[in-house]
């Protein structure tokens, strides 16, 4: 699957679906962003169960000031609706890598459970 444009339009019905979810904050200026496209992108060609999804902060004001964007290139996840990460910096593809696997192994009742914990 290619990576697909996030707007503040289509934000909700991609985060709240089933699955993982991850999102690349960037900026056409920002030159570690242009850097780590590539390897997103790559990503994205291999991991076909996974939605990945990119927001351009300087279109998508909106959204970055929702997410808090301080510093790009930024990565966030969510699996089954549930945001389990988010980290400015641009990955290597490794880590990358790393990070989907991580995120696939997670025992989802135990995060719903702490994030229940945590709100409550």
């Amino acid at each position: 699957m290619a990576t697909v444009e996030m707007t503040k339009e289509n934000h909700d019905e991609l985060t709240q679906k089933d699955g993982i979810v991850l999102i690349d904050f960037w900026a056409g200026w920002c030159g570690p962003c242009q850097r780590f496209a590539p390897v997103f992108e790559k990503a994205s060609e291999k991991h076909t169960d996974v939605t990945f999804a990119k927001v351009d902060t300087e279109d998508q004001q909106e959204l970055s000031m929702q997410y808090g964007i301080t510093s790009i290139p930024m990565i966030a996840a969510y699996r089954d609706g549930v945001p389990v990460f988010g980290q400015p910096g641009a990955l290597r593809e490794a880590d990358l890598e790393d990070l989907i696997t991580q995120i696939k192994g997670l025992d989802m009742d135990e995060v719903r459970a702490r994030v229940a914990e945590n709100n409550g």
